[in-house]
């Protein structure tokens, strides 16, 4: 299960992650309760708009941070984007003591800090793979999720007490400093250690990854699933807030609540990092579960009903994602990989800002229940979609050697004409 760690490279960048981490659950929970309680009279409609503006540049700008991705030395652009994200932190922060923040300067920090997020979240993917190899990449992306899912049930829970303690501007100052675990991480890292990236033998380009992905469809059935759960299904801060609220609880309650998601998600991720190989199959059982475990969630009559079906909910969302993103990358050639897996995390998190007013608003109108049936409908769809998909391309067949047992045909990677290892 922790296989990966006995790299040196691998133990710092993970140390750091966390930390780092911590801190991004921090301020996703500050984020969200400052717009829904102090910026507006807890409209879960300007929530979905500050998401959606948070995740539409990894939607807009996926071309581009692919290709920066694959060209650039990955550990310099991350040692960039933290930084700059530490500093819009710190700037949050200010204003918000000071008594100064508006809604729509709100609107513009999540907008900047997704610009620069767009680049962030393909380096950080890519770069495990540079810092384990291939062999261990499977089990390297699971611990990565471990790692964001341990930091999700503290950060959330803590952001609420110090809310209500402090101030919602004192967790953005605090969240700035934790992003120096990752910087002293990236400085620490053995850079020969690092495994060498392919070269391709002609011109790298920007379409080449949309090329590549356009000739894997099991791949692009993928991005159909995330993109759907991205959409619809995964808007936590808008479920989680608005049933805290619907409870009766205040910013505390809204912080356990993220941090109960968490605990079936480290309990998803490291079950994910067991399996030698990430596989469709789990993808659609997964995303199948989401949709019963969610849908069950809104027939909870009290706040701690509510808080234990969060960690299926939880469980199921981690095991769909680690394994998504463990068989797109461990099945994509290394010199296209920043740029597909720039695509999977524009559609993964493009989807918000098209998903999230929508959920947002149907929140406002009918209740945070129906808002999280039509999270559970997104997940139902998409694991319906691919079941189509596996019947009809004739992938999942009938297994010759047992009676009632099914197979489903695994992909293996499929090199990029013109390039070398």
């Amino acid at each position: 299960m922790f296989r990966s760690l006995n790299a040196f490279n691998y133990r710092v960048w993970f140390a750091g992650a966390v930390v780092s981490n911590i801190g991004n659950w921090m301020q996703s929970t500050a984020l969200s309760w400052v717009v829904l309680t102090a910026l507006s009279d807890n409209d879960a409609g300007a929530m979905g708009i500050a998401l959606g503006l948070r995740f539409a540049p990894s939607l807009l700008f996926v071309a581009l941070t692919g290709w920066v991705v694959d060209r650039f030395d990955r550990r310099r652009l991350l040692m960039l984007t933290q930084s700059l994200l530490g500093a819009m932190s710190i700037a949050i922060g200010v204003l918000l003591l000071a008594d100064v923040m508006t809604l729509v300067a709100m609107y513009a920090f999540a907008f900047a800090a997704g610009i620069v997020t767009a680049i962030d979240n393909p380096a950080r993917q890519t770069f495990v793979t540079d810092v384990v190899g291939p062999e261990l990449a499977s089990n390297a992306v699971a611990l990565n999720s471990a790692s964001f899912n341990s930091a999700r049930m503290i950060g959330p829970a803590v952001s609420g007490l110090l809310i209500v303690a402090v101030g919602s501007g004192w967790v953005f100052l605090i969240d700035s400093l934790t992003f120096l675990a990752m910087l002293a991480a990236l400085i620490v890292i053995r850079t020969d250690e690092l495994q060498p990236r392919a070269r391709p033998r002609q011109r790298s380009r920007l379409a080449d990854g949309f090329r590549y992905a356009r000739t894997r469809p099991d791949i692009l059935v993928i991005f159909v699933v995330v993109f759907l759960m991205g959409a619809l299904a995964m808007n936590f801060p808008i479920y989680a807030s608005t049933m805290a609220i619907e409870f009766g609880r205040e910013a505390d309650g809204f912080g356990l609540l993220s941090s109960v998601i968490a605990i079936g998600s480290l309990a998803g991720a490291l079950l994910s990092a067991r399996r030698a190989r990430a596989r469709m199959r789990v993808v659609v059982a997964a995303t199948g579960a989401f949709a019963v475990i969610a849908a069950a969630s809104t027939l909870m009559p009290g706040y701690w009903s509510y808080a234990a079906m969060l960690i299926g909910v939880g469980f199921a969302t981690v095991t769909m994602l680690t394994t998504a993103n463990g068989y797109v990358q461990t099945t994509t050639p290394t010199e296209v990989r920043g740029r597909v897996m720039a695509i999977y995390m524009a559609i993964l998190l493009g989807g918000t800002p098209l998903g999230a007013p929508i959920v947002g608003q149907v929140a406002n109108l009918w209740g945070p229940r129906a808002a999280i049936l039509l999270g559970a409908a997104g997940a139902l769809v998409a694991c319906a979609t691919a079941l189509i998909w596996m019947t009809t391309s004739g992938r999942l067949h009938r297994n010759p050697e047992r009676r009632f047992a099914l197979t489903l045909d695994d992909t293996r990677a499929i090199r990029l004409p013109g390039t070398e290892e």
